[in-house]
């Protein structure tokens, strides 16, 4: 059988096609398209009228590829921005009326597990405590493991869209800014950092957008040109990444090799975030991978998900 998956995030519409098959899918084709759903609105719970525009043709392109990929089966699941949004129904809807399928709406702790089977199916087995990370644009998952058992997991709606909507940030962001947009952090996922001290955390795993424009940077490739299973980063090479991009402007930061555009702005906080997860855990390297929830669902749908137990604890 081959499987289609779409995520659309409160940033991007991601697609992956795969044919599935034991131990693993095999990846057929893979795309994004920048959707934008959480624009200046977000932060009134609503999905403006041209975010709605531009999520309806991205589902509708996305789904004639799949089709022309020859899936047998297509679901589309819908995270943050669409969960949180009074008028939903209106982009459910149309969205079935121009692609004859359903989009599944997920909460954040199911967001957070399929995000976990994601990460197993790249990395197999961890051994060492580990904390997956995955910065989206309406809500941050975080997945705490060892070899195999998911010791926590919560999902937080502080994503880098709502941060940006709701933080002013200079042009570059000022000392001041960083400093307080890390307490934020700090105070928003408390209790997370509190399990990975607990847990002692020595690996971050981070998925999703911006790990993956951090290791093209560090690579020096081009956007999205890799579709990483796994890579390894120094504390030292993050620290490099932080210190070269914090004190440039947007426009300057569109000129750095392997920086997505969609990603300029959003990868200052993102990366904030992500150095204050660092700074108040025993971390001690990260390890970067592309896949998330959408391999995550291809993972689930070949039912080998039924041999992990449930976690022992969310949020």
């Amino acid at each position: 059988m081959i499987a289609a998956v779409i995520d659309l995030g409160t940033n991007t519409s991601n697609l992956v096609v795969a044919l599935m098959k034991n131990p693993g899918p095999e990846i057929i084709f893979q795309g994004k398209e920048y959707v934008r759903l959480g624009d200046e609105r977000i932060s009134e719970h609503m999905i403006s009228d041209p975010a709605i525009g531009r999520a309806l043709d991205a589902l509708e392109r996305q789904v004639e590829t799949a089709r022309r990929c020859k899936a047998d089966k297509i679901r589309i699941i819908a995270t943050s921005a669409v969960r949180h949004a009074v008028n939903r129904n209106s982009l459910l809807q149309s969205a079935k009326s121009r692609t004859g399928i359903d989009i599944e709406v997920i909460d954040g702790n199911r967001e957070a597990t399929l995000i976990y089977y994601g990460v197993k199916l790249a990395l197999k087995t961890v051994q060492k405590p580990s904390a997956i990370l995955d910065i989206g644009g309406g809500s941050n998952e975080i997945i705490i493991f060892e070899n195999g058992t998911v010791n926590w997991q919560g999902s937080f709606a502080a994503g880098m869209s709502r941060i940006i909507n709701s933080f002013p940030i200079s042009n570059p962001i000022t000392p001041e800014e960083e400093e307080r947009l890390s307490e934020h952090f700090s105070q928003i996922h408390g209790t997370a950092l509190e399990h990975c001290r607990k847990f002692g955390v020595r690996t971050l795993i981070g998925c999703s957008g911006a790990f993956n424009t951090l290791a093209d940077i560090i690579d020096g490739s081009e956007p999205e040109q890799y579709f990483r299973q796994k890579k390894e980063i120094s504390l030292n090479e993050f620290e490099q990444v932080y210190r070269q991009l914090l004190p440039t402007t947007t426009l300057e930061r569109q000129q750095i090799k392997g920086m997505d555009p969609v990603r300029t702005e959003l990868i200052v906080p993102a990366l904030i975030l992500s150095k204050t997860f660092i700074d108040h855990t025993p971390v001690s390297g990260i390890i970067q991978t592309s896949y998330a929830l959408r391999e995550g669902v291809l993972y689930e749908m070949l039912n080998v998900s039924k041999d992990l137990p449930p976690p022992k604890g969310s949020s």
